[in-house]
């Protein structure tokens, strides 16, 4: 009597995945985030210096390891206030694998950094200031935010950093950026196109026991942190190196199952109406003074860039 043959499962994404592992051996969890086109979707549009790209680059990829956590409907925020150059950093994950962000900057001291030559890395782009992570599981749940002071720190070590000391989870993240350069289809074309990437590993001890003697688990965890600490930045943004292969890579000893696997996109709640309905709350002295030369109002998407011209008549028209 012929075997059925169990079905082959489907490969994961090179790109713009979020997946959830777990360790047999140890039972460690972990996350892996690959970014590709998404994050070109997110900060293209910018057109911002390589810094502050860099920068916002690696808070989504952190938004999305952190948020992927979260059960359907949850979203995750992820925000830098700090006195660097790059002021202001945004990065929000919805549980259905969606990100959009956005960063501040003062455009005057990125040149200057760039200029002296200082190394272009996360922590010379914020200097000090605070991490807020704010977590909403879904309706009927209730809000929470952690608040964590960093001094010149990558912002993954932040994060790290919030988890053990907030949530008492022993936790590893490391991240990378870089840009990636796509050969043209076309022999004949001579354009020259880079994307930027971002990959990032975290890997946390749900059940180590904080005991002065110790335990197993404990050693489970240091085990594989140790082997976390091994990947390389390449290994994380290599196009060329599946996800499966990596995990093998870093913990075959481990026995790896892989628990989900989430695709990413990226999005944005803005639109022309919820512009609308907010300009409405102003006064009419107040709309007349946010026009242009062009008798216009403009309004411009801090997240998508995306820009809404309204007209004094208009409003007022909607405004009954």
């Amino acid at each position: 009597m012929p075997v059925d043959t169990p079905p082959t499962p489907p490969a994961i994404p090179i790109d713009d995945v979020v997946v959830a592992f777990r360790t047999q051996n140890s039972n460690i969890r972990g996350r892996l985030v690959r970014l590709g086109a998404t994050l070109d979707a997110i900060v293209a549009p910018h057109a911002m210096p390589d810094l502050p790209g860099r920068a916002l680059s690696e808070a989504l990829a952190l938004a999305a390891l952190c948020g992927s956590a979260l059960p359907q409907g949850g979203n995750l925020n992820l925000l830098t206030r700090s006195d660097g150059p790059v002021s202001i950093l945004v990065a929000d994950y919805t549980a259905s694998g969606r990100l959009r962000g956005y960063a501040r900057y003062d455009a005057k001291k990125i040149a200057e950094i760039a200029q002296g030559g200082a190394r272009q890395e996360t922590a010379a782009a914020l200097g000090n200031g605070h991490l807020a992570i704010t977590l909403d599981s879904g309706p009927g749940q209730e809000r929470y935010q952690g608040v964590l002071a960093f001094e010149a720190a990558p912002l993954s070590a932040t994060a790290a950093a919030y988890f053990q000391q907030r949530e008492n989870l022993p936790t590893f993240i490391r991240t990378a950026v870089a840009e990636h350069y796509v050969a043209p289809k076309q022999a004949s074309q001579s354009d020259v196109r880079w994307h930027r990437r971002a990959g990032g590993l975290m890997v946390q001890s749900v059940g180590a026991s904080h005991d002065e003697g110790g335990s197993d688990a404990d050693d489970d965890w240091k085990r594989v942190e140790m082997l976390a600490a091994t990947v390389e930045d390449l290994e994380l943004l290599d196009p060329g190196l599946t996800v499966e292969r990596l995990l093998l890579r870093l913990f075959h000893e481990e026995a790896v199952a892989i628990e989900r696997v989430i695709p990413l996109s990226s999005f944005c709640r803005c639109s022309r109406e919820k512009v609308e309905n907010v300009l409405l709350a102003f006064g009419a002295n107040e709309l007349s003074d946010m026009l242009d030369d062009n008798g216009k109002i403009v309004v411009t998407c801090e997240f998508c860039t995306a820009r809404y011209e309204f007209s004094l008549d208009e409003l007022r028209a909607a405004g009954g």
